[in-house]
């Protein structure tokens, strides 16, 4: 089957790449120049561990290519999936469409013959009615349908995530556009992964319906971490004890310093807003966003504490930048929030992160950016550690007592025991443990 992805950020290049290792034919099409230079040269624009060797084999076969002629990659396809961005719009907090509305247009310019228009974005309840008005008032004379088909892969593991689904879940509305769907899958449905057929609108909400579920759990355990601190319990023993009922399952409830990321953050923000929309109250959600936001700001002040109450002119080094392991992903992430609360107090900031730097220096001023986690601890009065890398699990701790002025270690993904810890001579705080 001949599959054409509009956009070719994080969600469009892992789907494109996949559906190829499917046996599909696939042209990526973007109107970003150096991208699609990029990935024509072999360079790909983003971190994912096993997307490189994908993107790799799939090119030289010859299934898989990168155009900046959208128009022309439509024409050629039967089913177009639209993987553009769909961003927090400023000033309101509603998705922003106008790159999925841009793309629905140039889509009925160009296709030819019954094309199946696959909304693979993270769209509201309703955009596939206005995706097909729009292509409907366009093109008049044009055979489609238009289908929903949300992602739900997790950055750092998205080949698995796409290869080994817990579901698929497709919004259709029409039986010709439901037995086309059925053959982009096939190879996974032979596999058993369920294939879950809903129409349009409840697709488009179950994605964002998940991901409010997923952060308002992120969200309960890292409140019960603050009540397990002043009670004198451990939360790593109550997530586990709860996560044992399969009701609830282990997944999720690692406490930390917030959830961020290019999902969940403006995800349940749209959510919200959704609901607003449609005067339906959804308290939960709301809060949940409350307190994920306070929560990113108020590690900081523990880091402060941790170093006697005052960081002014103090070296703080930050291990971890990104939002999550695996990725180069800085959106929203609890280190951007951190370090600025921390400079607003005069700390001075060293930092390393195995892959996320070059997009730190984007979005950060005033930090050194460091070559390794013991460089960024040479003379620093304490170790941060915002993100759970594997490379910080087994750190050298009589090396770096070595190097700082002072050791205090702030884990804030709990990542190591205090007894391992204070046992090299360190200060050591985590989160919800006593």
């Amino acid at each position: 089957m001949k599959i054409s992805v509009i956009g070719s950020g994080y969600v469009g290049l892992v789907s494109g790449a996949c559906f190829t290792e499917f046996g599909h034919s696939v042209i990526c099409a973007d109107l970003d120049d150096r991208k699609i230079e990029a990935l024509n040269n072999g360079r790909i624009p983003i971190y994912e561990p096993g997307l490189e060797q994908i993107v790799t084999r799939n090119s030289a076969a010859g299934t898989l290519g990168f155009t900046t002629d959208v128009e022309d990659a439509v024409s050629k396809a039967d089913v177009v999936f639209i993987a553009v961005g769909t961003p927090s719009r400023r000033g309101d907090g509603h998705a922003d469409l106008s790159y999925v509305y841009a793309a629905a247009k140039t889509i009925a310019k160009a296709m030819t013959g019954y094309t199946v228009v696959v909304t693979k974005s993270t769209v509201p309840v309703g955009t596939g009615d206005e995706v097909e008005r729009i292509i409907r008032e366009t093109n008049p004379a044009a055979d489609f349908s238009v289908v929903s088909n949300p992602e739900f892969l997790r950055e750092g593991a998205a080949i698995e995530d796409f290869k080994r689904p817990d579901r698929i879940v497709v919004g259709v509305e029409d039986e010709r556009s439901r037995a086309v769907m059925e053959e982009v899958y096939r190879p996974l449905f032979l596999n058993q992964s369920p294939l879950v057929f809903v129409n349009r609108r409840t697709s488009e909400l179950i994605k964002y319906a998940a991901n409010g579920f997923l952060a308002m759990k992120i969200t309960f355990i890292n409140e019960m971490a603050d009540l397990c601190e002043a009670v004198g319990a451990n939360v790593q023993d109550v997530a586990r004890g709860i996560g044992l009922d399969k009701r609830i399952g282990p997944k999720f409830l690692n406490a930390g310093p917030g959830y961020g990321g290019s999902c969940f953050p403006k995800d349940t923000l749209a959510l919200a807003k959704t609901a607003q929309d449609y005067d339906t109250n959804i308290r939960l959600i709301e809060t949940t966003i409350a307190i994920n936001d306070s929560r990113k700001r108020a590690m900081a002040r523990r880091v402060i504490a941790a170093c006697g109450g005052d960081v002014r002119g103090k070296t703080i080094a930050m291990l971890g930048l990104t939002f999550k392991p695996n990725t180069d992903d800085m959106r929203d992430a609890p280190s951007l929030f951190i370090i600025q609360a921390l400079q607003d107090k005069g700390a001075i900031i060293r930092a390393y992160d195995p892959e996320g730097m070059e997009e730190a220096k984007h979005l950060l001023q005033d930090v050194t950016y460091c070559n390794s986690a013991y460089e960024a601890a040479d003379g620093a009065d304490a170790i941060t550690i915002v993100t759970e890398w594997d490379v910080f699990r087994a750190l050298d701790f009589p090396r770096l007592k070595d190097i700082m002025v002072q050791p205090v270690l702030v884990d804030l993904r709990n990542i190591y025991r205090h007894d391992r810890v204070e046992d090299e001579g360190f200060t050591y705080h985590s989160i919800g443990r006593p």
